[in-house]
């Protein structure tokens, strides 16, 4: 996301010396994706943890000022209430933690929250999304009037030929992908890259977000989610300030699954129709 610790040098001697043990990394992750999940109660307040750290989600061609409207009631009212009552949980102010939209949505985006009497955060994908393959003065523009516009977050586009050259630069966020590649957040992947953001906080103290995005689309992927980034880096990375799920449609299987627990039956298409 947005740029992070200006005041730091960044040492890039130590990274051109890491190794990827790669059959260790599949096992690792086979592992995580094997696990029995957590059953009944304990399910439940796990999964409504997951739904505070995503980032709902719309990039759609054809966005429109309804649909986002749509979308921002969701993201402060995520669970119905009749299954947040069943569960004691009605009045924990639980919400998604951002809505993510284009930035020519952002307006639409904070109209609704703004109406809707809430402060959840908007976030846009800027710099040429997906691909980043726009010049560097209209990457930096469309991320001024994402802004400008009331955007608090962004999820920059890096030019991953910089990457490839060796080129890099600081964020406060790392994530896995756009969410519109063949291949998005996978978990061998993903153990790489919080393994790298454990040694940079050992080495500098500084803490980094990390964003899993794409094909995260059932309540139990979400689960896995959270427990690898708990066994990796720890409770204090489960928090949205350091992680963020960005997804379009986990919220309806979370949502189901909740209705599940408290009600023992599966829901028809009508009874959860904001899904």
């Amino acid at each position: 996301m947005s740029a992070y610790n200006r005041g730091t040098e960044l040492d890039l001697s130590w990274i051109s010396k890491i190794q990827v043990n790669h059959p260790a990394v599949l096992r690792r992750a086979e592992q995580i994706q094997a696990r029995r999940t957590v059953k009944k109660e304990w399910q439940a307040a796990w999964l409504l943890k997951a739904v505070t750290f995503i980032d709902l989600t719309t990039l759609s061609g054809d966005d429109t000022s309804s649909n986002i409207q749509r979308l921002c009631y969701k993201a402060k009212y995520p669970i119905r209430e009749d299954l947040l009552k069943a569960l004691n949980m009605h009045d924990k102010g639980i919400t998604t933690a951002a809505v993510c939209v284009y930035p020519a949505r952002v307006c639409d985006a904070v109209k609704a929250l703004k109406a809707a009497g809430c402060n959840i955060p908007v976030a846009s994908v800027a710099t040429g999304f997906p691909a980043g393959q726009t010049h560097l003065k209209t990457r930096l523009e469309e991320i001024r009037l994402a802004v400008e516009d009331g955007a608090t977050e962004i999820d920059v586009v890096i030019n991953r030929s910089l990457v490839l050259t060796g080129q890099w630069e600081g964020s406060d966020f790392i994530k896995t992908s756009t969410g519109k590649e063949t291949v998005n957040a996978t978990f061998p992947v993903a153990i790489v890259m919080l393994r790298a953001i454990r040694d940079f906080f050992w080495k500098t103290g500084n803490k980094i977000g990390f964003k899993p995005a794409g094909g995260i689309r059932s309540a139990k992927d979400s689960l896995a989610w959270l427990s690898l980034v708990k066994e990796e880096l720890g409770d204090e990375w489960l928090k949205p300030e350091l992680f963020r799920i960005g997804a379009s449609t986990l919220l309806s299987d979370i949502e189901r699954q909740i209705y599940h627990h408290v009600t023992g039956r599966y829901a028809a298409y009508h009874d959860l129709p904001m899904s």
